[in-house]
């Protein structure tokens, strides 16, 4: 779904942080999304995106439930952090981390090439590598990063 979803949105500018199609009665394809520049997203940049994304589903149409809710967002408050830069833009604000080390929440530290370091508030700092790990941002910054 995410390769698709990309193909479609990448050459508009906008990096896809998820794409999933949540099943149940009224199916839903959740697209996250954000600007390649860094700029925050728009309303207008979420309705082009909706647009273009949902005229080329239109048309593989074979590929998807027979009814479903396009619903594309920007990432929000609680935003997926997936790449060193990614975190490096979000230095110094909390996260929630989920590793087979364990689940806590840290503030974003040093990222150093594909390992970032946490701190913690019991002083604690820990190193993860890219990859290991899944991490959201628990606090939204003052303005945007």
């Amino acid at each position: 779904m995410d390769k698709l979803v990309e193909s479609v949105l990448t050459p508009l500018g906008y990096d896809v942080l998820e794409a999933s199609l949540k099943s149940g009665k009224s199916p839903v394809l959740l697209v996250r999304i954000e600007r390649k520049d860094e700029v925050p997203i728009s309303v207008a940049d979420l309705e082009r995106a909706n647009r273009v994304l949902g005229a080329h589903l239109d048309r593989l149409e074979a590929e998807f439930p027979e009814r479903y809710l396009l619903q594309v967002e920007s990432p929000g408050a609680d935003r997926p952090l997936f790449t060193a830069r990614h975190f490096e833009r979000f230095v110094g604000l909390k996260a929630k981390v989920r590793s087979s080390e364990g689940n806590f929440t840290g503030r974003v530290g040093l990222v150093k090439g594909d390992e970032v370091e946490f701190l913690l508030e019991t002083g604690e700092h820990r190193t993860l590598k890219l990859g290991t790990f899944k991490a959201n941002l628990a606090e939204w910054p003052d303005r945007p990063r």
